[in-house]
């Protein structure tokens, strides 16, 4: 986030860093490569405190590259964007919407989320931003804080460092899709259980992205088809934003709600039921 220059948008620099990690291998592990699927975690560096103490990132950068055989990048894109039609693909959201806009290619945006019992379900708040040329798409996200939307009662606000996609076209009808994240899920997780859930819900999520690709262009000729503001930002509807209303949500200044004692019944709940 440091990078993050030109106020709090992203500029010019933050993409072409996105885009650096997106394809780079090194300092990358990897931890899965099945099926034109690959799945690296970041071997992070590690930095000593003033006290000598090893600080380790809490939680792991993730990257997922698929390859596209049967969908174009410009699908790819179209449906990472439509906000309507994620309700018809998406099976863990729980409510999504667009809160403003705040330049031809930056919203801010509301998303929760189901999470597998006994945890508590998550939301987010992140500014969006995108950029486009001949054959290659980049969205990045990361959480913010709006006065207006602060955190719910019922649910754990979630903190993306940095999130985005890099789409590069490789045919008419084929592209490389690449998802990175770094994703700070909250509550008292332990760190192995976040670290682990992630490589393994990533990849079922790049699948289901993949088969709504599949299935959009014939949804999209029934659902307004020239309605696009995230290609015509003139047919965007959303209220204009000031991005000086925002600040960089900072993971540290958020509750850390105690989840640890629901696994652990859980844990010991599954050993009773297998004895």
């Amino acid at each position: 986030m440091s990078r993050i220059l030109s106020g709090i948008i992203p500029d010019e620099a933050v993409f072409t860093d996105f885009r650096r990690q997106a394809l780079s291998t090194d300092n990358w592990y990897s931890k899965y490569d099945k099926n034109g699927m690959e799945v690296w975690v970041e071997v992070a560096p590690v930095a000593s405190s003033p006290q000598g103490n090893q600080n380790i990132p809490k939680v792991h950068k993730i990257k997922c590259r698929m390859t596209i055989k049967d969908v174009s990048a410009a699908t790819m894109y179209d449906v990472l964007h439509d906000g309507l039609y994620r309700k018809k693909w998406d099976p863990t959201m729980l409510e999504s919407f667009d809160i403003a806009r705040l330049s031809p290619n930056a919203d801010v945006g509301y998303y929760s989320w189901l999470c597998p019992k006994p945890l508590r379900n998550r939301d987010v708040v992140t500014l969006r931003s995108w950029q486009v040329t001949d054959d290659e798409y980049v969205i990045v996200n990361y959480s913010v804080k709006h006065l207006k939307y602060p955190p719910k009662k019922d649910l754990v606000r979630a903190i993306s460092l940095l999130t985005g996609y890099l789409v590069k076209a490789t045919g008419p009808n084929s592209c490389s899709f690449t998802y990175l994240s770094q994703a700070d899920p909250k509550g008292s997780l332990p760190k192995w259980v976040v670290n682990k859930a992630s490589q393994v819900l990533a990849p079922r999520v790049l699948k289901c992205v993949h088969k709504a690709g599949q299935s959009y262009p014939e949804w999209k000729e029934q659902n307004s088809p020239d309605q696009k503001p995230w290609l015509y930002p003139e047919q965007s509807t959303l209220p204009m934003m000031d991005p000086a209303e925002l600040t960089i949500q900072r993971a540290d200044s958020l509750e850390n709600v105690d989840e640890s004692s629901q696994l652990d019944i859980q844990e010991s709940n599954k050993a009773e039921d297998s004895s």
